[in-house]
């Protein structure tokens, strides 16, 4: 059987969810309407946090965090995906299925740490009050915020050059919105069995430890939230605890679905929703769970806002 990607300007055909669907055309205008609500939401959510001092605390710092990576894993996979249907083109080169394989895993990586150090935050702002300036000091924060982007790029770059360096039979389609390792892995000539074992040790290394750490927090912060004796102090708690789950909830559902369960309980229809999902619908709704029940936020939006009317009309 020939082999076809020695040479780096062949492609692959990206046979996504959009020509699956029934109804195309509006799946598409879907895509662009969540697209513009990521961008704009994301947007406004990093503004806010950037320009109001008030905001300048390390549960923002992270969340800002969270964002930038919202605003950037939508852009790998949405833009590509939009275009393509409207000019009828679905390939995507060797050397730009690569960039998507590891640009979609450093994300995600990186998301999948972040998450567990808000969770940490959280535990720390509401169990340890009195100690909250110490344990979360800037250098510490700092570290948080740069262990993700560390980490995640390293894990992500060893997983590409190995899933990259597969021969590729005759068929170039993926069944798929986006190159990702498990279906470009049923493409492989060779057997890929040992390295599927590898990604399934990797995925659980890197989802399952983060994924406990959170569930050790949110298992004594229930107890602290119950002693509090300000209604209003409870009340803000379980707010700011149930956007984080809500969010810890979808992004852990979707990753474990696609790197930790066996391939045989794969599909390409299922496939290509749990990415949509993970890819393009979470970064869209991120920034509404954590801002619309947040006052502070809304708050400092508004006075952002307000001095962008004033010094547009000076």
């Amino acid at each position: 059987m020939e082999h076809w990607n020695s040479d780096l300007g062949s492609g692959f055909v990206l046979m996504g969810i959009l020509n699956d669907s029934g109804s195309p055309e509006l799946l598409c205008a879907t895509m662009t309407v969540l697209y513009t609500l990521a961008l704009t939401s994301n947007g406004l959510l990093l503004l806010a946090i950037t320009m109001d001092a008030r905001l300048h605390v390390p549960m923002y710092l992270l969340l800002g965090q969270l964002s930038l990576m919202d605003l950037l894993f939508i852009s790998v996979v949405t833009p590509k995906a939009i275009i393509d249907f409207l000019l009828s083109e679905n390939t995507i080169s060797f050397g730009g299925c690569a960039l998507q394989v590891s640009l979609v895993l450093t994300l995600g990586g990186a998301e999948d740490l972040l998450l567990a150090f808000m969770a940490y935050d959280r535990y720390v702002a509401i169990c340890h009050p009195l100690n909250y300036m110490v344990l979360m000091r800037p250098r510490v924060c700092w570290l948080m915020v740069a262990t993700p982007w560390v980490l995640a790029p390293l894990n992500a770059l060893g997983h590409t050059l190995y899933t990259m360096h597969f021969s590729f039979c005759m068929s170039r389609k993926i069944s798929h919105i986006l190159c990702e390792i498990p279906p470009l892995l049923k493409l492989a000539c060779t057997d890929t069995s040992m390295y599927e074992l590898m990604l399934y040790v990797t995925g659980v290394t890197f989802l399952i430890p983060p994924f406990v750490a959170i569930l050790v927090s949110y298992s004594v912060i229930p107890l602290t939230v119950l002693h509090m004796p300000s209604n209003e102090g409870r009340q803000k708690a379980l707010v700011t605890c149930s956007s984080h789950l809500t969010v810890v909830g979808m992004f852990y559902g979707a990753a474990t679905f696609m790197y930790v369960l066996p391939s045989s309980l794969h599909s390409p229809k299922q496939d290509n929703i749990i990415s949509v999902f993970y890819t393009i619908v979470t970064p869209a709704l991120n920034p509404l769970i954590y801002s619309l029940r947040n006052k502070e936020v809304m708050g400092a939006l508004r006075r952002v806002l307000q001095k962008y009317m004033l010094w547009t009309h000076s």
